[in-house]
């Protein structure tokens, strides 16, 4: 959690999505209540040919958009019903740099300069899903490059119904399995855009009388929490003096958080020093140790730097390109998280803008880079940036306050509102500061609260936790 204080710095607002490259087809399919796929080299293209040079791609080859603004593809796809439908694109980027292109419905407007981020080679194909909404019957779906890159190699487009699909029952991690980043977003297994809704706890050094049975009941049955991110710090009187009780505490709050369905977020809480680097061997030992003991579940996430800061963009990245292989070595398909220099604001914090994180990407592949505001000190300027950071990269939000960044103060909830609102329609996870009946506004519980067994409802909750536990329990919107 942010101890500094915050610099903001004025950036203009800009819209940008993800998704991928498409193309229309001269003669549509027959509507089918099953995913329909569309293959890139039938449709209509612009200023683009056909190629089949790359392995990797589906059917007889994919579309290679020329390297100019206006170069289009263009499916025509059928719906049997009208309503919101997901479309799915697989493509291969092998350069860094995104190629965005913007998605037009039946000639109107869809989605705004969707992302294509690098894939790491043209043999190296990924996928990127998002919702529309489609007439019954022939729909015309145009994929349209923004830049004079042009826009990715396409190879597909899947087009799969969500109206009408009865709301999936069962625990968050029953619902949607392992998770993976698929081009900005965090997806479930059957590779849907999901958005993770909980609560971090405090320094667990500090607050573990707050994290038992009763506590994890409420927050998974009560509060209906999708993830808990369990924060154990480095320094402050946490992991560094005495590593072997700290990593017991975290396995030990994993099985807890996986015995109640709930994803479970392991932060490495380093603060002060801000330089992730500092703690490195510290690192490695700690998260080896938890990889290898839990790669088989499906509802881990590894957090490897929560708040860097006093550090540059440059050695934050060294850091997470050196620690990211540590964790896939045990665990290969676990996703990871980095934090960002300027105390995980992409160095807004610092006077600086998200461009140098895009400039300058981290090496690797299913991460996310994180996010931090707290809603009285952070205004529009960093709301818009995250609106910006999100259509550029994968991003998830560890830790938010509706205070100050301090975690005191008073509540500012219409500012805390709107990033909560912008998170939903970007599919962006959260979890708030923080699980804990500590003094500060930002704790969610009464001072005194932890020393007892109850946490369910609003009366053991100061006026941010009413408020945070109302946006937590609203009806997650995972698709069926």
């Amino acid at each position: 959690m942010a101890r500094s204080r915050w610099v903001a710095a004025a950036l203009s607002p800009a819209l940008i999505t993800t998704a991928i490259a498409g193309a229309v087809f001269s003669v549509p399919q027959t509507a089918s209540a099953a995913p329909v796929t569309y293959q890139s080299e039938n449709a209509t293209i612009s200023q683009g040919v056909v190629e089949s040079n790359h392995a990797g791609f589906t059917g007889t080859g994919f579309v290679n958009f020329d390297n100019v603004t206006g170069s289009y593809v263009e499916y025509t796809v059928n719906a049997a019903q009208a309503g919101t439908h997901s479309l799915t694109f697989r493509y291969a980027n092998g350069t860094t740099a995104n190629r965005p292109v913007n998605v037009t419905i039946n000639g109107n407007p869809g989605v705004s300069n969707l992302a294509f981020p690098g894939t790491g080679a043209w043999t190296s194909w990924q996928s990127v899903t998002t919702n529309v909404t489609l007439a019954a019957g022939d729909n015309v779906i145009r994929t349209t490059a923004t830049t004079a890159n042009g826009g990715p190699n396409a190879d597909s487009l899947t087009v799969d119904s969500t109206t009408g699909n009865p709301p999936p029952t069962g625990t968050p991690v029953e619902i949607n399995g392992q998770l993976h980043v698929c081009g900005t977003k965090l997806c479930n297994e059957r590779n849907q855009p999901i958005q993770l809704r909980g609560m971090s706890t405090h320094g667990i050094q500090w607050y573990a009388q707050c994290i038992k049975t009763a506590s994890l009941d409420a927050l998974a049955n009560d509060w209906n929490a999708d993830i808990f991110r369990i924060s154990m710090y480095i320094q402050e009187g946490g992991y560094q003096t005495n590593p072997r009780k700290f990593t017991d505490l975290v396995h030990g709050y994993i099985e807890e958080a996986t015995k109640r369905g709930m994803y479970a977020l392991v932060d490495w809480h380093q603060l002060s020093p801000g330089d992730p680097n500092y703690n490195t061997a510290r690192a490695k030992t700690f998260f080896t140790e938890i990889a290898q003991r839990h790669k088989d579940k499906k509802n881990i996430i590894y957090d490897i730097a929560n708040e860097p800061n006093g550090v540059s963009w440059a050695n934050v990245k060294r850091y997470a390109e050196e620690m990211i292989p540590v964790i896939r070595a045990q665990d290969p398909d676990g996703v990871v998280f980095v934090g960002t220099h300027g105390w995980s604001t992409f160095g807004i914090s610092d006077g600086k803008s998200e461009t140098e994180v895009f400039n300058n990407p981290i090496n690797a592949t299913n991460f996310m880079y994180t996010f931090h505001f707290y809603a009285a000190s952070h205004k529009d300027s960093y709301l818009n940036a995250l609106s910006r950071i999100a259509d550029r990269v994968p991003v998830f939000v560890t830790e938010f306050g509706t205070q100050t960044s301090s975690g005191d103060g008073g509540n500012d909830f219409t500012m805390s509102q709107r990033y909560i609102d912008l998170m939903a329609s970007k599919k962006i996870g959260w979890t708030n500061w923080n699980f804990s009946d500590d003094e500060r506004s930002g704790a969610v519980f009464k001072e005194g609260t932890c020393s007892g067994n109850n946490f369910t409802g609003t009366g053991p909750l100061k006026p941010a936790g009413v408020w945070v536990r109302d946006r937590v329990r609203s009806p997650d919107n995972f698709p069926s």
